[in-house]
């Protein structure tokens, strides 16, 4: 048998509802600022993971640069071409483009 106790069994599932709803919202609230905290993070995290692959790719760069200096006929080569140096009883011929004449100054208006 079911008793109809009129307005006040709505009124009371009404008020029940309202208090869960109430504490999904205070759960929400509660939780906002560390959920964007979070996201802050991973995307600083992000950031930060880039930089250090760029700097990983950097310092493979130098390693190979170090790497290729420690051969004797690398640093020859790079003497000869940045400082002009030659081997002792070698004749260095240097090749100069030619000087052209500037083009005419245009006339006055």
């Amino acid at each position: 048998m079911k008793v109809d106790l009129g307005i006040w069994d709505r009124l009371t599932k009404l008020i029940l509802f309202l208090i869960v709803l109430a504490g999904l919202v205070g759960v929400v609230v509660w939780y906002l600022p560390l959920i964007r905290h979070n996201e802050r993070m991973r995307r600083e995290i992000l950031q930060l993971e880039r930089k250090i692959e760029n700097q990983q790719q950097t310092a493979r760069e130098l390693k190979s640069r170090i790497d290729a200096h420690r051969d004797p006929r690398t640093v020859e080569r790079l003497a000869r071409e940045r400082l002009n140096l030659a081997r002792t009883n070698e004749t260095v011929i240097w090749f100069m483009s030619p000087v052209t004449n500037p083009p005419p100054p245009a006339p006055p208006k």
